[in-house]
């Protein structure tokens, strides 16, 4: 059994390299340039600050990566120099330039990163809130909290993000004086709130209800019954899928892209459009969402374990 299972990963493994080595191939019979080289300082890059002199005067001394100049009025400033340019004895004017420092800054890459993280954290909060209120009511007894959820269902599960996304910004960003930022995230919430209403309205009716019943039998309320026997239950079944769904709001998060967000997808567009090399930027942009979704994932899988030993 174990020879069988090890025959199977080595076939993986292998066919994991051909596809490899078929990507290559295809990528050398490409007339293109490959500049990957360029690709490390839209992530982090070191950046070198100029520092100027502050006064008129004379370099008394350099120590310690701090430059120690002598006023005309007699008076020592002392300042930060990492790279001086001037010699001990020199004479300086005011603004003339010193010298400089290095350090490492975020690349417009790892900004729009930061950005799409931020945007889906937000939406995730929002969606979840939003999802649970609805998906409770989609199993009320009331007709109107009934019909409201199944209206709001419905009409965002039956039209495309990217128009509710300008719907958003447009309009309800205009009369409510929303920002940018504000619309994106609302646009995010409200469309993954319904899926996510579905998942939890299918994960409680999925509890039998001789739960509930036996439940009611003992004395709880409503409230009770739904937090200390069916939501954890339900909870733990739905796992799966809304990992699944706040994948896909990561990916989707992509989309506010086009109401001026500066978030990895917009960050990958005006790179290109500096540097003109699509298929490393393209490729980077893809990596860096697959680190996120995976790393989503592996989380979603952590959890899953856990709850499943608390069984």
């Amino acid at each position: 059994m174990k020879n069988k299972k090890l025959l199977w990963n080595l076939l993986y493994v292998f066919v994991i390299i051909g596809i490899g080595y078929f990507i290559y191939l295809s990528s050398a019979h490409v007339n293109y340039i490959w500049r990957w080289k360029n690709i490390p300082s839209f992530i982090v890059y070191n950046s070198q600050d100029t520092i100027d002199s502050p006064v008129s005067g004379i370099v008394e001394n350099y120590k310690n990566k701090t430059l120690y100049i002598k006023s005309v009025k007699g008076k020592i400033e002392a300042l930060k120099v990492e790279h001086p340019e001037v010699e001990k004895g020199q004479v300086v004017d005011k603004d003339d330039e010193l010298g400089y420092n290095t350090h490492y800054r975020s690349g417009p890459l790892l900004v729009g990163l930061y950005m799409t993280l931020k945007i889906s954290i937000m939406a995730m909060v929002v969606a979840m809130f939003l999802g649970l209120i609805t998906g409770l009511m989609r199993i009320s007894s009331n007709p109107l909290l009934k019909n409201l959820a199944l209206t709001y269902i419905e009409l965002v599960r039956g039209t495309p993000l990217l128009v509710q996304l300008f719907i958003f910004y447009f309009f309800i960003g205009t009369v409510f004086h929303l920002d940018r930022l504000v619309s994106g995230v609302g646009a995010l919430s409200v469309f993954e709130g319904a899926y996510i209403a579905e998942i939890i309205r299918a994960g409680i009716q999925s509890i039998h209800k001789g739960q509930r019943e036996a439940a009611l039998s003992l004395g709880m309320n409503y409230y009770q019954i739904m937090r200390h026997i069916i939501m954890p239950q339900a909870i733990k079944r739905t796992m799966p899928a809304m990992a699944g769904q706040f994948i896909s709001l990561i990916k989707d998060s992509s989309l506010v892209s086009v109401i001026s967000i500066t978030d990895l997808t917009k960050a990958g567009r005006e790179i290109i459009t500096s540097t003109f090399s699509p298929f490393e930027v393209w490729f980077t942009v893809a990596f860096m969402y697959l680190v996120l979704t995976y790393s989503l994932s592996f989380l979603t899988q952590i959890i899953e374990r856990k709850m499943a030993k608390s069984d």
